[in-house]
């Protein structure tokens, strides 16, 4: 209630493995009411097992997957539905995958009119040292994650930066705050 006219909002909340997208995402979607999905559900069998072994998925693996991401995305798009998605969306490169689907890779097609206007969202950046993730991630119960699969990620990452539509929200602040502050941008972004 409260946002009729509004436009509908679909947020993704990004980061590194342990920067807590999950727990910020699913809270913010029970606090709207808006519909929530988590990234990590969408793999393939084969990715899976991959992470399972702890190989670090490349641009291949990860590229089908997000196509089938932006799918959900324009789905929920186009029966007007808000929603947030928790990804780990680190480089520029996947952010355009969720945004245009697999037009993103293929940009030397000729773009067919409408067809697949990019989709608005709003990524939220959770940014903080790699120590204290680390430290958060060794007091998680049932999950492994080596520091040395930590470091890729963090040199994977490409922060959002200008003309992105982001914010970036500093995990070292409580869940509460954390959620305020993504309500806050929302709303009167």
């Amino acid at each position: 209630g409260g946002a009729a006219g509004l436009a509908m909002v679909l947020v993704v909340v990004m980061g590194v493995s342990g920067s807590g997208k999950t727990t910020v995402g699913s809270r913010l979607a029970a606090k709207l009411g808006w519909k929530f999905y988590d990234a990590d559900d969408y793999h393939s069998p084969e990715n899976k097992k991959k992470m399972a072994e702890g190989i670090p998925l490349n641009d291949e693996d990860r590229i089908p997957w997000l196509c089938a991401l932006h799918d959900i995305l324009r789905r929920e798009d186009s029966c007007r539905q808000d929603a947030i998605l928790a990804c780990s969306a680190l480089k520029k490169m996947y952010r355009r995958v969720l945004v245009s689907g697999a037009s993103a890779i293929e940009s030397n097609q000729p773009e067919q009119p409408g067809e697949n206007a990019a989709l608005k969202i709003l990524f939220v950046h959770l940014d903080g040292p790699m120590d204290i993730i680390a430290s958060r991630l060794k007091k998680r119960r049932g999950h492994f994650m080596p520091s040395e699969l930590l470091k890729s990620q963090f040199d994977t990452l490409e922060p959002p930066s200008a003309p992105e539509n982001f914010i970036t929200v500093s995990l070292e602040k409580s869940l509460p705050e954390i959620v305020l502050e993504i309500q806050r941008a929302i709303f009167q972004g």
